[in-house]
Parts: structure tokens; sequence; C-alpha cells
């Protein structure tokens, strides 16, 4: 069932605050296991909630159900994308069905004692699903203790989880930089100032913030992403303003800080050495996740109860990738996994034309799931 369930999502993908069929297949489903459920959280969001026994403890089990603005190349699938443009890339449509098999079993055998909280989010691609359940008066209405989240991960087996202590995933910023100077003829670069040479420079500059200025102990990364200035049919114009931006991610908050006064105070050394003006726009877009102690010793023993203990890995590195689930956990304390997808091979890849979720990964879903929610809740 729960197969056929992840194929139907991926063959119907829905963009960020867009799932409503995939919101309302799951809000049925949970309804009719006689679980609670709040939807609309978040514009498209949907909260199952389970009480058992006379436990106090309350946790919440996430998963995300948005697709990406892409389309899919892997035309020999059944359950290919029907819509154009849109396509699970990077396995929602797995991390659905499996916290709905577990919301489910949970129902049936009610063998814990306390609140479950299944937590399906919309928007985790870029959007701010999580921050606007969270504004939407998420903890408000859903007080919780403990936080846990789950992400497959291609290269590992779909039997085999990773659960580590620590910081998992990097925190994620963007940036942008405007270098505003006086365009003027190609061939009389003299009588201007050169918004395209100072981008230039900016652009040499900016490797250095990571290479010079952040502690060589402490992960991160500055990246331009996308340039605009001038014009390809007026090559012979030097123009006003070239605009530069980017994405910074670390794991501390204090490397953050650190990255958002470096990119501002390189972009106005830059500008004044060149003789314009510049501007700067640094936005935070999301905390790092960093997995607590108590959870992820929580998280360890579920996933050895739900695989074999040595397919449970205890050392393996972060990424400097970004989810937002980390606006969950910065307010509770939390655990992050990774479960496994198979070979990392033939576009297999998280947002790679040819991905698909592997459905074997799907029993070692459903029974860490379980097994978290009946430690938490003993």
């Amino acid at each position: 069932m729960l197969v056929t369930l992840r194929r139907d999502l991926h063959k119907h993908p829905e963009l960020g605050f867009e799932e409503r069929r995939t919101a309302g297949i799951v809000a049925e489903a949970l309804r009719a296991a006689g679980i609670e459920v709040h939807d609309g959280l978040g514009r498209t969001g949907v909260v199952g909630t389970l009480r058992n026994g006379d436990g106090k403890r309350r946790i919440g089990l996430r998963a995300d159900m948005d697709a990406l603005a892409m389309a899919e190349m892997a035309a020999e699938r059944g359950h290919r994308s029907s819509v154009d443009g849109r396509m699970h890339a990077c396995g929602h449509d797995g991390h659905t069905a499996m916290l709905l098999g577990a919301a489910l079993r949970l129902a049936r055998s009610r063998d814990f004692s306390g609140t479950v909280h299944f937590i399906f989010q919309p928007a985790e691609e870029g959007r701010g699903g999580a921050k606007a359940m969270i504004d939407d008066g998420f903890f408000e209405l859903f007080p919780l203790d403990a936080i846990y989240g789950l992400h497959n991960m291609p290269g590992l087996d779909p039997d085999q989880i990773a659960v580590v202590e620590g910081p998992r995933l990097a925190s994620s910023d963007r940036w942008e930089a405007s270098f505003r100077g006086r365009g003027t003829h190609g061939g009389k670069p003299h009588l201007g100032s050169d918004a395209v040479t100072a981008a230039g420079s900016f652009l040499v500059a900016l490797h250095g913030i990571v290479a010079r200025r952040v502690d060589p102990m402490q992960p991160a990364v500055v990246s331009a992403c996308a340039i605009s200035g001038g014009d390809f049919e007026a090559l012979n114009v030097i123009p006003d303003t070239v605009r530069v931006g980017g994405t910074a991610r670390a794991y501390s908050a204090d490397v953050r800080d650190l990255l958002e006064r470096e990119i501002g105070a390189i972009a106005q050394g830059v500008a004044a050495m060149h003789g314009l003006t510049s501007e700067t726009a640094y936005v935070r877009h999301m905390p790092a996740v960093t997995n607590h102690p108590a959870p992820t010793r929580v998280a360890l023993g579920a996933a050895r109860a739900a695989t074999l203990p040595d397919r449970v890995l205890t050392d393996f590195p972060p990424s400097m990738a970004g989810d937002d689930f980390a606006f969950f956990s910065e307010r509770v304390p939390g655990a992050y996994v990774w479960l496994g997808n198979g070979p990392a091979e033939d576009g297999a890849m998280h947002h790679g034309s040819r991905y698909d979720f592997n459905d074997a990964a799907i029993p070692t879903g459903v029974a860490y799931w379980t097994e978290v929610a009946r430690r938490e809740l003993q």
C-alpha cells in the first residue's frame, strides 16, 4: 500500500504551498485511522495527533511533502511525473509515505504512552514551509518536548541509517551585492566608473573570506551563484550597474555572523577602490541543523531496533546543504537522521532529473519512526 501511495505522490508532484492534493490524501488517511487532524497550517501543512495512555511527554515526527520545479527525464518509469516541469527529485514523496505508514501502525498498536504529532510540512525546498507553520501557531497548538527529522541519502543502502550527534546541516543564507558606477562607451572606459571590473574584483576577493577570515577548523562556504549586468547585444557599452548574488553556509552562529560582515565589508572596499557605490543585502534563510544529545540517543536506539545493528552508522560526515527542519529543532531538542536510498549513480542524486526515491527503504523508515515514538513514550 505504501509503495503504491509513494508512486502516486511521485506521479502527481506539487510545489511548496501548492500541496493540496498531497495534503488531502494525508489528512484523509489519518482521519480514517482515528488520528486527530489539523490541516491548513502554514497554508498546506497537516498535523496528525495521536494520544495514548497517561504519559505527559509530547514529541513531533516531521516529513516534508513538496516537489521541485524541474522536469523529470526518466521516461521509462510507470510513475513518472505527470506534471510538466515538476518532479519529486528529493524523495519527499517517500518521506510522506513513510511517516504516514508509521502513523497508521501506531494508531493500530497504541503501544506507547504520551502524544505523537505527525508533522507533514509543506515547502521545504526554499519556500519557508517550517517557518510558515511556526508563524501560524505550530508550537502554541502543538507544544513539544522533542522533534525528529529524517531524510533519504543516496550512497547508503536502503537498510542503513546514519545517526550522529552535533552539526548535520549548515545554515543557509542568501546574499546580494550591487555595484553602481557610471556607464560609458566600451572604447572609452576612462570616462566612466566600471561596475563590471568592480564586480570581478569582488568575486576574486570573496573567496578570501573562507580562506583567510574563517577559522580553518570551522566549516564554511561562500559561493557566488548569479551575476547580471550589461547586454550581449551591446558589447560596446559598459553598464551602470552589475549585480552579484549567492549563498553562504556555516555550522557556527559566530561564523555565520562573520560571513555576513565580511561580504558587506568586501563589497564596500571594492566599491571605494573603483570609485563607485555598492549596496549589499544578506538574508538569513535558515539556521543550521544540530542534533542534540538526548534525542540523538533515542534516534540511535530506534535505528538499531529498526534495522540490523551493524547497518547503523555513528560516523557520517555532515553536509553543507540545509533543511528548514532547523526552525523546529532550534526551538526544542531534535535529531535528524539519514536513511539510505541505494547507490548514488545513474542520476540518483538529490535534485537530479533522473532521481527516484527507493521503495526498498520504506520498511526501514516506517520501523524507525515507530521505534522513535515507542522509545520516547514508554
